[in-house]
C-alpha cells in the first residue's frame, strides 16, 4: 500500500510538470484540435487547442513503470508490470499515428479505419497470447454477482478476449469528446480495478493502476473545462488499453459491463443512431455519442462530466460489491 501511494504521488507530480513542458511544444508545432462542422457549435471555439496530450501521461507512466520494475523485479512482485505497460503503449501508438497524420501531416482522414483496427487487432492478439502462453493465467473468467469462475476453452477465450479489447479501447475513444470527460471516467474505472487488485493481492495491478491514476490526475489539471490540452486518440486508446489489460489480467472482463457502463452506453448510442438513421432517416439522439445529446439538450460541459463521472463511480461501487 505504501509503494502504491508513493508511485501515485510521483507520477502525479511528473505528469503535472511534464504538462508545462509539452503543452507549449504542441502549441509551437501547431498541433491543434480540428472540430467537426457537424459537431456542437459550442465546440468550434476549441479549434486550435493543443491535442495529442496523451503523450504527457504516457511518458510519465512509462518512466515510473520502468523505474519501479528495475528496483523491484528481483523479488518477483512486478514481473508482469512491463507487459501491462507495453500493451497500453501499443494502443497509444496506434492513436499517435492517427493523430500525427491528422494534425502534423494535415491529412484530415488520419489513419485509415482498416489500418487502425488492424493495428489494434495485432496488439490485442499479441497480449492475449502473452497472457495464455507466457504468464499462464489460464482462461478463467469471473462471473460478477454469481461470484464464481468459468473456464472457457482456448478457442473461445481468444476471440472473446479480442472482442473485449477492441470494444473497450474504441468505447473509451468515443467517450473522449468533452473537456475532461474521458480522463475522469477512465480514472474512476482504473481506480476501481486497482482497488480490486489490492484486495486480491495482485501486486502488478495495484502498482500499475496507481501509476496510471497519478498520471491521469496530473493531466486532468490541464484537461478539465476549459481544457488547455486534449488527449487525442493517443491518450484515449492508451487509457482503453490500460483498462482492458488490467481487467483481463484480473480475469474480470465481464465486470467492464458494469464499471465501464458509461463508455458502453457511448458506444451503443453511436450504433443505435447509425442503424436507426439508415433504416428510417431519423435520429434517436440529437447527436451521438450520447454526451453530445446532453450538450445539445442544454447541459454544460461541466455538468456532463460531473454526472457521467458520478454515474461511473456508482457503477464501480456496484461492481466492487459484485466481486
Amino acid at each position: 500500500m505504501i509503494l502504491e501511494i508513493k508511485v501515485l504521488l510521483i507520477t502525479f507530480i511528473l505528469a503535472f510538470f511534464l504538462s508545462f513542458i509539452i503543452i507549449p511544444i504542441l502549441k509551437k508545432l501547431k498541433v491543434g484540435q480540428v472540430e467537426r462542422e457537424e459537431g456542437p457549435n459550442s465546440h468550434l471555439k476549441k479549434a486550435g487547442t493543443p491535442t495529442m496530450g496523451g503523450i504527457i501521461f504516457a511518458i510519465a507512466i512509462m518512466i515510473v513503470s520502468i523505474i519501479v520494475y528495475i528496483i523491484y523485479h528481483k523479488d518477483g512482485t512486478v514481473n508482469n508490470l512491463i507487459s501491462l505497460l507495453i500493451v497500453s503503449l501499443g494502443f497509444g501508438l496506434v492513436g499517435f499515428v492517427d493523430d500525427f497524420k491528422k494534425l502534423v501531416l494535415k491529412d484530415t482522414k488520419g489513419l485509415k479505419p482498416t489500418y487502425k483496427m488492424l493495428g489494434l487487432l495485432i496488439i490485442s492478439v499479441a497480449f492475449i497470447l502473452h497472457l495464455t502462453n507466457i504468464t499462464n493465467i489460464g482462461t478463467d473468467i469471473y462471473i460478477p454477482f454469481v461470484k464464481t469462475y468459468i473456464t472457457l476453452p482456448i478457442w473461445l477465450y481468444i476471440p472473446f478476449a479480442i472482442f473485449v479489447m477492441l470494444g473497450t479501447t474504441n468505447a473509451v475513444n468515443l467517450t473522449d469528446g468533452v473537456d475532461g470527460l474521458s480522463t475522469s471516467v477512465s480514472t474512476i474505472i482504473i481506480t476501481c480495478l486497482t482497488v480490486i487488485g489490492m484486495i486480491l493481492g495482485i501486486t502488478e495491478i495495484s502498482i500499475y493502476g496507481s501509476i496510471v491514476i497519478g498520471a491521469c490526475l496530473g493531466f486532468l489539471f490541464f484537461n478539465l473545462y476549459p481544457a488547455k490540452v486534449f488527449m487525442g486518440d493517443t491518450g484515449s486508446l492508451f487509457l482503453g488499453g490500460v483498462i482492458v489489460s488490467m481487467a483481463l489480467y484480473l480475469k474480470l472482463p465481464l465486470l467492464l459491463i458494469i464499471i465501464a457502463l458509461v463508455p458502453v452506453c457511448e458506444t451503443l448510442s453511436v450504433i443505435l443512431q447509425v442503424v436507426h438513421f439508415k433504416r428510417t432517416g431519423n435520429r434517436i439522439f440529437k447527436m451521438s455519442p450520447i454526451h453530445h445529446h446532453f450538450e445539445l439538450s442544454g447541459w454544460s460541459e461541466n455538468k456532463v462530466v460531473s454526472v457521467f463521472s458520478l454515474a461511473t463511480l456508482i457503477f464501480c461501487i456496484i461492481g466492487a460489491f459484485a466481486i
